[in-house]
């Protein structure tokens, strides 16, 4: 399933949705018409675990394509947000974790240039999110190297204590889009959280598709482009540390909850690797995508404040 959260109208609540063809389907109005007990948000669903998915499932089954009146709305008329609005805590990012992209980190950015031995790990805060169509915010003042990253982002479903690489994806809910935004100029005595976490440095979106959709992680393509130039081009397989490993190296000293979202790394072509070097400015505009799951569009907008 391919789930949302959404707004139906400009000052409508967000609302958890499931795409159905068309249409984004209101999950808890679906639930009422069949007198079952459906969440209406993203996050009471990851909570609800496997009965809940497999209670909506069992609706969309029983509609057919014909869903109660009222419940389903087309999905071109839709504001989708991120797909989990404001995390419960912060964002697991992970640095260098593909090979070409250390390579041109440590060319540009002073990072080793061995291969990590054991994942890379940072965060972003919960407010770092925005979603599908929101602006990736400008300061000038505060930087003038904004960077871009493409990522797959993985969910957690269930709680993961120092896991197994065997078992780590069963605790996985789904997958989903994200772009690691990096303020290449903002890395403070080597810690990475002020250049990636600020306002609007995590779009996310624009689904999370569920775990049983994608049983590998690992053969997805992902991309980027900047003004309709493509950037980045690789695919998951490259990944230094798997999407398994990183969970069961995250859970050993880390409990992973219902709700966490790890970003899995990002392949080579970001502007810091380039030559010359490339940044994003107000007027750009981003669109990353990742394939099975969907694509983001973001405009760059000036943020930098009139006394600066």
């Amino acid at each position: 399933m391919k789930l949302v959260t959404y707004r139906a109208s400009v000052e409508g609540e967000a609302r958890l949705g499931v795409i159905a063809g068309e249409f984004c389907v209101d999950v808890a109005a679906l639930g009422a018409a069949f007198e079952v007990d459906l969440p209406n948000s993203m996050l009471g669903l990851i909570d609800a675990g496997r009965p809940g998915l497999e209670t909506l499932a069992e609706c969309l089954e029983e509609c057919d394509g014909r869903f109660p009146l009222g419940a389903a709305t087309a999905l071109a008329n839709v504001r989708l947000l991120a797909p989990i609005p404001r995390p419960r805590k912060n964002i697991f990012g992970i640095g260098l974790n593909y090979t070409e992209h250390v390579a041109e980190s440590a060319a540009t950015l002073d990072t080793n240039p061995d291969l990590p031995r054991e994942p890379v790990v940072f965060s972003k805060p919960p407010t770092a999110v925005i979603g599908p169509n929101e602006p990736i915010l400008h300061d000038r003042s505060m930087t003038q190297q904004l960077d871009w990253e493409v990522e797959l982002a993985a969910i957690i479903g269930t709680r993961a204590h120092r896991v197994n690489r065997v078992d780590a994806l069963s605790h996985v809910f789904g997958y989903s889009v994200m772009i690691d935004v990096s303020a290449r100029d903002n890395r403070r005595a080597g810690q990475w959280i002020f250049s990636k976490g600020m306002d609007s440095y995590a779009p996310f979106g624009p689904c999370i598709v569920t775990a049983d959709e994608i049983p590998d992680p690992q053969g997805l393509e992902l991309w980027l482009t900047v003004n309709g130039v493509e950037k980045q081009r690789s695919n998951t397989s490259k990944m230094l540390f798997k999407v398994d490993e990183l969970i069961a190296d995250l859970s050993r000293g880390i409990t992973l909850e219902p709700g966490d979202i790890i970003a899995t790394g990002t392949p080579e072509g970001v502007g810091a690797g380039r030559v010359p070097q490339e940044w994003l400015w107000p007027g750009d505009v981003v669109v990353a995508s990742v394939e099975g799951i969907g694509t983001i569009r973001h405009p760059v907008v000036d943020n930098t404040p009139a006394e600066a």
